[in-house]
């Protein structure tokens, strides 16, 4: 963790009805002063949307060549590349030939990331889950973030139902396809 990061716990229910995986499960999320409350919800968001066994966050912004979020099996070898936020093709070119499965998740304007990786060289593109939320569902989310947090987390057929500290929120996940 970095000097001045400032740390977030949340006691989670999830209960991904799509995936079939439910678990419950504390985590201690570091939010490094040059990330935003929004990237850190999505990177949370993306954590608990691709739970399986191995899944950790990843180094941080003093580790290039980890994700936002990373499962490894048990030889420590990574089998899933999530990031976060906007990356860029090459990282997504590193990441898709690195593990078997990658996934990005976003707060930003899909439509503006889709068009910065045109024509860009992507390993394995068309199987790159894309996914972001409704415009206003990560600010709505980051105005009930406190330092501690309970989190309940359903997903029923695309859609996100969202408890934080008792507000009730909701979105659907949208999939995009990549390039």
């Amino acid at each position: 963790m970095a000097i001045g990061s400032m740390m977030h716990t949340f006691t989670v229910q999830l209960a991904d009805v799509d995936r079939g995986v439910y678990e419950d499960f504390n985590i201690r999320v570091a939010r490094h002063p040059s990330e935003t409350d929004a990237f850190m919800m999505t990177r949370l968001l993306a954590y608990c949307l691709e739970y399986e066994e191995g899944i950790e966050f990843g180094g941080g912004v003093s580790t290039t060549d980890e994700p936002a979020v990373l499962v490894r099996d048990l030889t420590g070898k990574i089998t899933a590349w999530i990031e976060v936020g906007a990356p860029d093709a090459a990282r997504l070119h590193f990441g898709s030939k690195l593990a078997d499965r990658t996934a990005v998740y976003t707060h930003r304007d899909p439509a503006k990331l889709l068009a910065s990786w045109e024509g860009k060289t992507i390993y394995n593109a068309e199987a790159i889950r894309f996914r972001s939320f409704e415009p206003a569902f990560i600010s709505d989310a980051v105005a009930k973030l406190e330092r501690r947090n309970t989190l309940s987390l359903s997903v029923t057929e695309g859609q996100m139902y969202f408890e934080l500290n008792d507000t009730s929120l909701s979105s659907p996940i949208h999939e995009h396809h990549l390039p």
